[in-house]
């Protein structure tokens, strides 16, 4: 079985692609951040690449994506491009091919916005306070009428997903990690805002339920977010990066970012109904991994100097 993964070079796909691979399955990397000669060179902005992608795989992943907040805020444009226009690429592709692949689309908790009720049910409405969220809803709304055209498709949302050093080092709980690591001060932006984390191999375990799913049913499901269902403050989990490791650490407090959502946790009871997945890891403990994923590259690091 071939499943071509859009964004393969990212936090999620970098992991998907080993567990993939460990299951015996042909994971089809494809993503702009390699050198345009490598192999899995592809740009979901490039109709023609992408068509060439998913000629011959029986299921697409697509996390291709300008995949953060902030870079949405600085640069509006590719980020409504990328999300959107490049997602219209990817299902016209399906569409057109001859296999017809089942293609799962990566959204996130920003459709979602501020939410009065907490926990955040899948069916609560979307109403996305930033740029990054907006082009998420017109995604998911091609992945919809998509399906309407016959193609078996659906839409996962993440939530602040953590948990490798192959991430974004100023994602906030990398940046936590990494500086309870390093001992430098840690800086919290808003610390009673509150986020639902998930660690990434309770993620890829989703993602992995869902994969199977849609191999062997021809349903496409509603859309399903992976949540850990636990609300954590900023200032919580700072202090949990503290309580990792044995020297103190500077905490450094600044307002909140204007663009942020202030208040989010959902409720993961639609995913454990439709694809028996229930997450296993909370924050503390993931961050606990992390932080120690971090220590042992620097130690690697370190020894390698010390070798030249």
């Amino acid at each position: 079985m071939k499943i071509l993964i859009t964004g393969s070079e990212g936090l999620i796909g970098s992991s998907l692609s080993i567990a993939l691979s460990r299951l015996g399955i042909t994971a089809l990397g494809f993503d702009n951040k390699l050198e345009p000669h490598h192999l899995c060179y592809g740009d979901v902005l490039n109709y023609e690449q992408v068509t060439e992608a998913i000629n011959d795989v029986e299921g697409v992943i697509h996390l291709a994506a300008v995949s953060r907040v902030v870079f949405g805020e600085k640069n509006p444009k590719l980020c409504w491009d990328t999300n959107v226009e490049g997602t219209k690429h990817v299902l016209e592709a399906a569409l057109a091919s001859s296999n017809k692949p089942w293609v799962l689309y990566a959204s996130s908790r920003e459709v979602y916005g501020q939410q009065k009720e907490l926990p955040v049910k899948e069916t609560a409405p979307l109403i996305p306070v930033n740029i990054y969220g907006e082009s998420k809803i017109a995604a998911e709304q091609a992945v919809e009428s998509a399906t309407k055209r016959g193609l078996k498709a659906s839409v996962v949302r993440f939530s602040n997903v953590f948990g490798s050093v192959n991430d974004h080092h100023d994602r906030v709980i990398p940046a936590f990690c990494l500086a309870a690591a390093n001992g430098t001060r840690i800086r919290i932006d808003g610390k009673d805002n509150l986020f639902d984390f998930t660690y990434i191999d309770d993620v890829i375990q989703g993602v992995l339920s869902y994969i199977c799913h849609l191999n062997k049913s021809d349903e496409s499901l509603p859309p399903i977010h992976f949540t850990m269902g636990q609300a954590t403050s900023l200032g919580e989990a700072a202090f949990f990066a503290q309580q990792a490791v044995e020297h103190p650490i500077e905490i450094v407090e600044a307002p909140p970012r204007d663009y942020d959502v202030a208040r989010f946790y959902g409720d993961p009871s639609r995913a454990e109904t439709l694809l028996n997945w229930k997450p296993c890891v909370d924050v503390q403990e993931g961050m606990r991994r992390l932080i120690h994923q971090y220590q042992v590259v620097s130690q690697i690091g370190q020894l390698e100097y010390e070798h030249l």
